[in-house]
């Protein structure tokens, strides 16, 4: 960094056994066209080379400080590293990916040009190329504004955690809990329950590493259900607050699992919307099943599509709009 040009950003690094990846991590860290910036890496109790790897780079660069601790997981390494955290931004990034050039600067440039924006991810590459993720990808690389972050948050997580960057201030506000299902997913649904909008940066600015070895495929707090748990949660809490009822569209087995999640919250739906002609007319739960053309005369309670696929989805909102029903308002997509 240039004398006398202070930090105006803090890259918060975790790494756990990482001696493999962090090298190239860390190149692309000090290829950053932005300079200003400083690199808290917690070495979570590493068993193997990491936290020597990581020292010979502090030794040759300043800004990075290195903290070694016990193995204590992701999210106490988090908050010890965002508890060191002094500049107006910080940005987030995994020991095992890898930061295009630009990412620091295009994010910080976003950031300053929308000032109630909380933070901003970025599109990614995932890689090596895995065909079972390729769609997640479209998906992810899809979203390109607030607006799209908040309409697809019950979906799956919309901003891949790893590319966030946010403001300091926020972000410690909010700070990481670990409540049983995944961190960064709960935050963003934390952050956009008080109000705050969540932008991304239309590039592909982090190289994401996908393996077997991935927390995400690996730990319990990421398994299929407990995404779920956490939808049916923050539905809960916000969304359909209103009322013990709601509108399901969908009952695959999507839907199945969401319901049972909500019903643990006390929600219910009165009725159930179905394509399929020969279910109309049963009852699911209790509730009646209807077809799409029974919803303008149903009383107007909230509406949950809870259905997999993005071409589904879109035909469900198409519908919707014709009904003259407002998404996050009126009605929200999950899967």
């Amino acid at each position: 960094m240039t004398p006398g040009r202070r930090a105006v950003v803090t890259v918060l690094l975790p790494a756990f056994d990482a001696e493999r990846t962090l090298g190239a991590c860390l190149s692309s860290l000090l290829a950053q066209t932005e300079p200003r910036w400083r690199c808290i890496l917690v070495d979570d109790g590493s068993r193997d080379a990491t936290l020597a790897r990581a020292r010979a780079f502090a030794a040759r660069d300043p800004r990075i400080e290195v903290v070694a601790t016990e193995h204590r997981g992701l999210v106490a390494a988090l908050t010890t590293a965002l508890a060191r955290a002094t500049t107006p931004f910080v940005a987030r990034m995994d020991a095992d990916d890898v930061m295009h050039p630009d990412r620091l600067r295009a994010q910080l440039a976003a950031l300053a040009a929308a000032p109630r924006v909380a933070a901003v991810g970025c599109h990614v590459r995932l890689f090596p190329p895995s065909d079972g993720m390729r769609a997640y990808e479209r998906w992810l690389n899809a979203i390109a504004s607030p607006a799209a972050v908040r309409a697809e948050a019950f979906v799956e997580c919309p901003v891949a955690h790893p590319t966030l960057v946010a403001r300091t201030s926020v972000l410690r506000a909010f700070g990481y809990r670990d409540v049983g299902w995944p961190e960064d997913y709960d935050l963003v649904l934390r952050l956009l329950a008080a109000g705050h909008e969540v932008g991304v940066v239309p590039r592909p600015l982090l190289a994401w590493r996908d393996g077997p070895g991935r927390l995400s495929r690996t730990h319990p707090r990421y398994a299929l259900a407990r995404f779920t748990a956490c939808k049916a949660a923050f539905l809960a809490a916000g969304f359909l607050a209103g009322g013990h009822e709601y509108v399901l569209w969908g009952h695959g087995a999507t839907g199945r699992a969401l319901r049972r999640a909500l019903a643990a919250h006390g929600k219910r739906p009165s009725h159930v919307v179905e394509v399929h002609p020969r279910r109309v007319g049963q009852r699911i739960g209790g509730a009646p099943v209807v077809g799409v053309e029974a919803l303008g005369r149903l009383p107007r309670r909230p509406l949950v599509a809870s259905v997999a696929g993005a071409g589904p989805r879109a035909e469900i909102r198409a519908a919707l709009a014709r009904l003259g029903l407002v998404e996050t308002r009126d009605f929200v997509c999950a899967a």
